[in-house]
């Protein structure tokens, strides 16, 4: 039994509270294919203790990935800017095909992104769901976590502006079925090619 050094575990999953179970169960399903694992409405635990409803869901071998729970009263939070909270949680994909990919399958269910951006050392689009958490779908752009980490700690660029360069995956979609590797389209991208016709707001993110 180890003692005196620190274990790195791995993070298994998160909680999330909600007032509709349903919607976010479904939302999860939609977009990153979660599955119930296992749901409930029994009671909490000790006598007198009132029933929950929750859900437990996973998209891999874990046995959940997620976890929701049901409160009821629950509301949207105006003021959530000024409020201690998670600020996002991010899924990584394997290849950038498999991100546009489920950006126009998305956009095809009437969900698309809040904002959408080349970071330097990945690709991400964010989201949001039906209780408006921000929800970050990403590819590395090197492909070696090893390499985009290197990145972050080392690169003027990132350091300069860590949101990286707005970018609209539609124009992106054009150009990597026009035949643009994965990496030259990142490059591209830093160059502006890609800028969505409007920018994005990052408070959105906030």
């Amino acid at each position: 039994m180890n003692t005196e050094t620190i274990v790195h575990p791995r993070l298994h999953h998160l909680g999330l509270t909600t007032s509709n179970l349903d919607a976010l169960v479904a939302w999860y399903r939609k977009v990153l294919g979660m599955g119930i694992v296992h749901r409930t409405n029994a009671a909490a635990g000790g006598k007198d203790v009132p029933a929950i409803n929750a859900a437990w869901v996973t998209n891999d071998e874990a046995n959940h990935r997620l976890a929701f729970v049901q409160l009821p009263g629950l509301n949207v939070d105006p003021d959530r800017t000024q409020h201690h909270r998670i600020q996002h949680v991010a899924f990584e994909y394997r290849t950038l095909d498999d991100l546009l990919g489920t950006y126009t399958r998305l956009k095809g269910l009437g969900i698309e992104p809040v904002l959408c951006t080349d970071g330097g050392s990945q690709t991400a689009f964010y989201y949001e769901d039906p209780d408006r958490n921000s929800v970050e779908l990403n590819v590395d752009n090197y492909g070696d976590c090893w390499t985009s980490s290197e990145h972050m700690r080392t690169s003027a660029e990132f350091a300069k502006n860590p949101m990286g360069t707005f970018v609209d995956p539609d124009k992106m979609i054009v150009a990597r079925n026009a035949g643009a590797l994965p990496y030259e389209l990142h490059r591209r991208a830093w160059t502006g090619e890609f800028a969505p016709s409007t920018p994005y707001d990052p408070r959105v993110l906030l």
